[in-house]
């Protein structure tokens, strides 16, 4: 059985690619098809989301194990027929670390395999992928602050420390610098 999945690009224009994958195929063949398929740059850490009807998260597949033992479950874990089991079904996948691509897949239908194609494949392209993912507005942090354990009042005027007590004593370490090179 081949799946028809619609990979939309997270944007205000209309940017999608539609990918033919075998059922039996995992998530990260997916990940490598919609690498292709938008022509993305090579070797990112990415991940698929997948979703309640509340849209909570209920589970999170990494490329890669990023458990402490060692045993987490990856994308080459889960088969395609496993995750999308009901027309209409969708994930989040996130690409990048530092510019973040965000795309939604959704399960459109299944189609009969061809004995001559190779799979997965891009079947249809629509719009153009920008050189930059779009700055979200709400995209300030992954992790709320407070979840890393830092106690931080924003509102505090923030004190530097160094080891200087005048601005003479800054002035004389530059010029005593500049005497040695």
């Amino acid at each position: 059985m081949v799946f028809k999945i619609r990979v939309i690009f997270d944007s205000k224009e209309d940017v999608f690619r539609d990918i033919e994958i075998r059922d039996k195929q995992t998530l990260w063949n997916l990940h490598q098809a919609i690498q292709q398929a938008f022509s993305l740059p090579p070797d990112e850490l990415s991940l698929f989301n997948a979703f309640n009807d509340n849209g909570e998260i209920l589970k999170t597949i990494p490329l890669e194990d990023m458990s402490d033992d060692g045993d987490g479950e990856t994308m080459a874990d889960i088969y395609i027929d496993e995750i999308f089991q009901d027309l209409g079904d969708k994930l989040q996948f996130q690409y990048g670390m530092l510019d973040l691509w965000e795309f939604f897949c959704e399960y459109t239908g299944e189609v009969t395999e061809k004995a001559t194609a190779k799979y997965p494949q891009t079947i249809y392209r629509f719009g153009v992928l920008p050189l930059k993912p779009p700055v979200k507005d709400n995209a300030i942090s992954a992790v709320p602050l407070d979840d890393l354990g830092m106690d931080l009042d924003l509102d505090d005027d923030i004190v530097l420390e160094d080891e200087f007590d005048s601005v003479d004593d800054y002035d004389n370490l530059d010029s005593s610098m500049d005497d040695q090179y």
